[in-house]
């Protein structure tokens, strides 16, 4: 996805001219029309903010679902870390807006922006929004693997799985070398079409830190191994995952200090989410 290209319908309100109708369509014209809009799937969940919402909705030109994340009064807290993160005054939108724009410059995959639009008071954001469209043909890595991991093991299953583990480093690597850190590298946010691409979602808390660099690395692919299903990925396919990650052949001393702290950051998830009476993916047999 390069840059969008938008029109700016008022100061405070800018669509993708190919949607513009089909938003039009739903009285979307308007940053007062996306907050007081309903006729939507509501996307709540337990550990969502209270100043955000989420929401799912269908348009017909062109065809397609739509994901329309807004933030209303969001606490000044939270506007003055998203500055510090962005190195930059923006509102909660445009900050994710502004990293998908840069990740999708770099190559990376990620969701096609079709609206977005911000409201400021005198100092800081009233509110704010984007929409993005669905990934055609693609699903969550958490809610789908590809077939080579179904059914008995077989030396075509094997060679198709470690062929996935070898592309999906190779995306994770090529995201990090943007300098860029998702911090919920889950594999609910890495998506994979039928075609075979990769795509990064939820970018509203990526950013490119000026410290602590390695540590963020460290949580991303803590993140990514917690949600490796056990029942699917082997400590030999994560091996395989971190050598072709790191541009290596064997392991030296520096790469098995990095993997202790990714195991060790996993662990500490896994007994947080067990006191909460969640199970961890990773060790899943």
């Amino acid at each position: 996805m390069s840059e969008q290209k938008v029109i700016g319908i008022s100061e405070s309100f800018f669509v993708r001219p190919d949607y513009k109708t089909a938003l039009d369509d739903l009285g979307l014209t308007s940053i007062d029309a996306v907050f007081s809009f309903r006729a939507a799937k509501d996307l709540a969940k337990k550990n969502l903010a209270p100043f955000r919402s989420r929401l799912q909705f269908q348009i017909d030109s062109p065809p397609t679902t739509l994901f329309l994340k807004r933030y209303d009064r969001p606490p000044v807290f939270v506007q003055l870390r998203n500055w510090l993160a962005q190195h930059a005054r923006l509102s909660c939108s445009f900050a994710e807006l502004n990293a998908a724009n840069q990740i999708a410059g770099a190559g990376i995959n990620v969701p096609k922006v079709v609206s977005y639009g911000e409201q400021w008071g005198i100092f800081f954001e009233k509110r704010s929004f984007i929409v993005t469209e669905k990934i055609p043909d693609a699903e969550s890595l958490e809610r789908k693997l590809p077939d080579c991991f179904a059914g008995p093991t077989s030396p075509e299953n094997l060679k198709g799985r470690r062929n996935f583990v070898a592309q999906l480093a190779a995306f994770i690597k090529k995201f990090h070398q943007t300098d860029y850190r998702h911090r919920d590298l889950y594999f609910s946010h890495v998506f994979h079409s039928q075609s075979g691409q990769f795509y990064l979602i939820d970018l509203a808390r990526a950013f490119r830190p000026i410290v602590w660099r390695e540590r963020f690395r460290v949580k991303d692919i803590a993140q990514l191994y917690y949600s490796a299903p056990g029942s699917h990925f082997s400590r030999t396919d994560r091996l395989r995952f971190y050598l072709k990650y790191a541009d290596r052949d064997r392991l030296a001393g520096k790469d098995k200090s990095f993997i202790r702290k990714v195991v060790n950051k996993a662990k500490r998830m896994a007994r947080h989410n067990k006191r909460h009476g969640r199970d961890a993916p990773f060790a899943l047999k």
